[in-house]
């Protein structure tokens, strides 16, 4: 038709104009965003104008005041949702909805739970990840084509592009709790997750291996009866080895993380244990990465809540580098400081003596660093802005001061400050 046309160049038109801040603001003041939803429900028909739609809605998406106000527009999902499954194998328009999609749920728990909410949500992104996962795997080289073992890493191929934006955004709607529970237990997204980690490596394409981890992280989280994350954690936590001992840091934060939550698991722990994965833990408290020394930290905390386990802290050297992490990081994150006295609260136990549970220098640094951090005006006095001075305060108060409170008065009681003499020389 004539009228197609002539969208397709005024759509064309606009695409080129949102890149100004003054289209956009103007976009937003005359509500132009629904409109052009309007205009994509009756062309669905037409590719290319909604395809230059959705590059359009690509590109204000990624501006936080343009993402809130399309996400406000509740039609806005329905949409969506039709155009995946009506040009399901057209990479280069489907490509462009679900990355829309992800900029629409990576911080709106609003949006992550109407776009959940409508008719087919999850099985329309189970089919995409069907389609994609296929696709990706007829388009794989045979080991021996690949070239070189240590060859540059290629941009992702059209199917790894699809499948990177899709696990975002099945990441980020598996925050809201009455999301995560139910993709928890979905054999088929959870099936193509772990298959994803099967065949792909951090080489093949380290984005998409870090969101299918990102995923996995997020519904770890959920302790439900019917999760078949559950289910398989110990198949899981074998796949996360290989991200272990990789030398990339984002995905050993991401496998770090997954641990922490499967961690709470007796079983899990044993397969740590047995697997060393434990030293690897120990280990990354001296990576100098906050979020790293915080997710190792929870799992050494899961791992010291059984007895049996408490002695591996001894083994690496594990006491003085948790004091060394409360040293170095515990001023600016009270939580992780909360976390290494609760690890060291489980170790110390059965306490008789607090230089032969921890070491004398540790012993020492420990009430240094436990008296100075809860005194309030030396712990808080951060240069924070109000908000995050607030925000610190909370953490202070009701995370780390009950714990390490309890803690040095523990050491207190098992300490002796008496020196032992030499022995005298005739």
């Amino acid at each position: 038709t004539n009228s197609g046309h002539l969208l397709v160049q005024v759509t064309a038109t606009l695409r080129n104009l949102v890149d100004s801040p003054l289209v956009r603001t103007k976009f937003l003041s005359i509500s132009a965003l629904p409109q052009l939803c309007t205009a994509m429900e009756q062309y669905m028909g037409d590719k290319d104008v909604c395809t230059n739609i959705a590059r359009i809605f690509s590109k204000l998406t990624s501006y936080r005041d343009c993402c809130a106000a399309l996400a406000g527009y509740s039609r806005c999902y329905a949409l969506f949702l039709n155009l995946i499954n009506k040009y399901q194998k057209k990479q280069d328009l489907v490509v462009r909805v679900v990355f829309i999609l992800g900029n629409l749920t990576a911080k709106n728990n609003q949006a992550r739970e109407q776009f959940s909410k409508e008719k087919g949500s999850i099985q329309t992104l189970l089919s995409l990840f069907q389609t994609f996962h296929q696709l990706d795997l007829h388009s794989q080289k045979p080991a021996g084509q690949r070239g070189e073992q240590h060859r540059a890493q290629r941009p992702p191929s059209e199917a790894e592009d699809v499948l990177i934006k899709l696990t975002r955004v099945l990441a980020n709607i598996a925050i809201h709790p009455g999301v995560g529970p139910v993709l928890a237990a979905n054999p088929g997204i959870v099936g193509l997750l772990l298959t994803t980690l099967e065949y792909k490596s951090l080489d093949d394409c380290e984005e998409l291996v870090i969101n299918a981890t990102a995923t996995i992280n997020n519904l770890s989280y959920y302790q439900v009866k019917n999760s078949i994350i559950q289910d398989k954690k110990l198949y899981i936590a074998e796949l996360l080895l290989k991200l272990l001992v990789s030398n990339n840091m984002d995905g050993i934060l991401e496998a770090v993380r997954v641990f922490g939550n499967l961690s709470q698991d007796r079983d899990v722990c044993d397969f740590i244990v047995q697997n060393n994965v434990h030293r690897f833990m120990m280990a990354l408290l001296d990576a100098q990465h906050q979020d790293i020394c915080f997710s190792a930290c929870g799992v050494l905390l899961n791992l010291t809540v059984d007895k049996d386990k408490r002695v591996i802290l001894k083994e690496g050297g594990g006491i003085k580098k948790l004091v060394d992490c409360l040293r170095d990081f515990g001023p600016t994150d009270w939580q992780l400081a909360c976390l290494v006295c609760k690890t060291l609260w489980n170790f110390s136990e059965n306490i008789t003596n607090a230089s032969s549970c921890f070491g004398n220098e540790d012993t020492n640094t420990l009430l240094l660093l436990l008296s100075s951090f809860l005194d309030e005006e030396l712990a808080l006095d951060g240069s924070f802005d109000p908000d995050l001075k607030n925000y610190h305060k909370l953490h202070w108060e009701t995370e780390f001061k009950p714990v390490a409170q309890q803690l040095l008065n523990r050491i207190q009681r098992h300490h002796t400050f008496l020196e032992p003499l030499p022995i005298p020389s005739f």
